[in-house]
């Protein structure tokens, strides 16, 4: 004979109710998406160099990533992304500066 459990019986047993821990987010996610497609096209706009592409892609999904750590994503996402974006374009700089003097270097080398 199985014996039962007071605790567990079923006159003891109770509904349980699922409370999420935060809130559904994706209206949000849509909405920040697109914004951030918005301005990463206007940055591509301004864009004076071709090899910024991909950079610039590179900055907007790193500031949409930083953006969804915060409690206000959408608000924050375009300050976010102007700040990376400047950064990408000074690192874009950077790079072609020294292949600039490096191309100088290497003809004195041959």
């Amino acid at each position: 004979m199985m014996k039962t459990n007071r605790y567990f019986s079923r006159t003891n047993r109770r509904e349980a109710t699922v409370v999420p821990t935060a809130p559904f987010r994706g209206v949000t996610e849509v909405k920040l998406e697109r914004l951030k497609e918005q301005l990463l096209a206007e940055e591509l706009r301004r864009a004076t160099a071709v090899d910024l592409g991909a950079p610039l892609r590179l900055a907007a999904e790193e500031a949409a990533a930083l953006a969804w750590l915060t409690p206000y994503p959408l608000l924050l996402l375009p300050a976010l992304l102007e700040e990376k974006a400047l950064a990408a374009r000074r690192k874009a700089g950077r790079q072609a500066q020294i292949r600039h003097r490096s191309s100088g270097l290497l003809t004195l080398a041959e």
